[in-house]
C-alpha cells in the first residue's frame, strides 16, 4: 500500500518559516516528480512547487516564488518545501503528490494524473 506523508505544519507568525516534509512508505519517491498543492478555506486547490524526479527541473507558482524552495533528498526518499516569509494568505492544507513530469503544477495537466495524495499538513500563518 502506497501512502504519501506530510509533516512540517503548524502555526506561525507571518515572516516566518516553516519547512514542510514529504515521505513515502509503499513506493520510493526518488522515481517520481513531486509537487506540492495547497488548499485554503472555501478556495481551490492550487499547485505551488514541483520537482522533477532526476534532471532537476523545479517550478513554482507565482504566488510563492523567491520565498518557497522545493528540494529532495534521494538518499532519504523525502522532498522538502521550505517556506520563507510567510503570509496569512499562505494559511491552507498543504499536500504533497506525485505528478507526472510536473504537468500539474505547471498548469498543462489535470489532477487526474496523480496517482498518489498524501493527507495534507496544515499551516496556519497569523500573529
Amino acid at each position: 500500500q502506497v501512502q504519501l506523508v506530510e509533516s512540517g505544519g503548524g502555526l506561525v507568525q507571518p515572516g516566518g518559516s516553516l519547512r514542510l516534509s514529504c515521505a513515502a512508505s509503499g513506493v520510493s519517491l526518488n522515481y517520481y516528480a513531486i509537487g506540492w498543492f495547497r488548499q485554503a478555506p472555501g478556495k481551490e486547490r492550487e499547485g505551488v512547487s514541483c520537482i522533477s524526479s532526476s534532471d532537476g527541473r523545479i517550478y513554482y507558482a507565482d504566488s510563492v516564488k523567491g520565498r518557497f524552495t522545493i528540494s529532495r533528498d534521494n538518499a532519504k526518499g523525502t522532498v522538502y518545501l521550505q517556506m520563507n516569509s510567510l503570509k496569512p494568505e499562505d494559511t491552507a492544507v498543504y499536500y504533497c503528490a506525485t505528478d507526472p513530469l510536473c504537468t500539474v503544477v505547471a498548469g498543462l495537466g489535470n489532477y487526474g494524473a496523480i496517482d498518489y495524495w498524501g493527507k495534507g499538513t496544515l499551516v496556519t500563518v497569523s500573529s
